[in-house]
């Protein structure tokens, strides 16, 4: 590999995670259009590099090329999200199950992530939560060491929505999931895989119930 080609390579991997970061945290809203030459000049990149990073993209299922009109940023309607917490009620209580009994299983990694949470939770510091959140789902899922299930779930994870999930939570509801984080953790200590399989689904659901009302009252 030439230096040029690494430092394209370089540009398109900085290009690809500042646009997806833009995506993901509601910079770049839903069916907004994303221009080449736009995004060039704000990164401070070429063209190509935008061009490749723009292509990932549309792989993660964060943006689409519309034929002659360019790429624009994906939006997702209600059914599609339903659609998207439905598969995660299907696969994430799988992967609880199989960590239950694996020897991959790190509780004090886990343990550790809860109570960040909580303490980012006691200040509402929601980017942290959301962040951490995630980390602790997929310590959940390398845990259960299916490696077909974690790149099943990569991207219905990466919806913006789903993203941040905890946005759009009553303190109530919040308190309530990072209630669901402890008994999951208990679940998966005792090594009852039917009990960390369970709460782990009424986990996905509340998050979808909580976001949908959320939804449907600003609509």
């Amino acid at each position: 590999m030439t230096t040029g080609q690494a430092e394209s390579g370089a540009n398109a991997a900085r290009a690809y995670e500042a646009i997806r970061s833009q995506i993901l945290d509601g910079r770049r809203r839903g069916g907004e259009w994303l221009r080449e030459e736009d995004l060039a000049g704000e990164l401070g990149v070429s063209r190509t590099p935008v061009r490749e990073a723009l292509r990932r993209l549309a792989a993660d299922g964060l943006v689409r090329h519309e034929p002659h009109r360019g790429v624009q940023v994906q939006d997702w309607s209600l059914d599609d999200l339903e659609e998207i917490f439905e598969l995660r009620g299907l696969l994430e209580p799988v992967g609880a199950r199989l960590a239950a009994t694996s020897p991959l299983l790190d509780l004090e990694v886990l343990e550790g992530l809860a109570s960040r949470i909580e303490l980012a939770a006691t200040v509402r510091d929601i980017d942290t939560v959301t962040s951490l959140n995630n980390e602790f789902h997929a310590a959940v899922v390398t845990a259960s060491g299916s490696r077909r299930l974690g790149g099943l779930l990569s991207s219905l994870v990466q919806v913006p929505i789903v993203h941040s999930t905890f946005a759009h939570y009553t303190p109530t509801e919040l308190t309530r999931s990072l209630g669901q984080h402890r008994e999951i953790l208990e679940a998966l200590r005792s090594g009852d895989a039917d009990w960390a399989e369970s709460v782990m689904r009424s986990h996905i659901r509340h998050g979808w119930v909580a976001i949908r009302g959320r939804l449907l009252s600003a609509s």
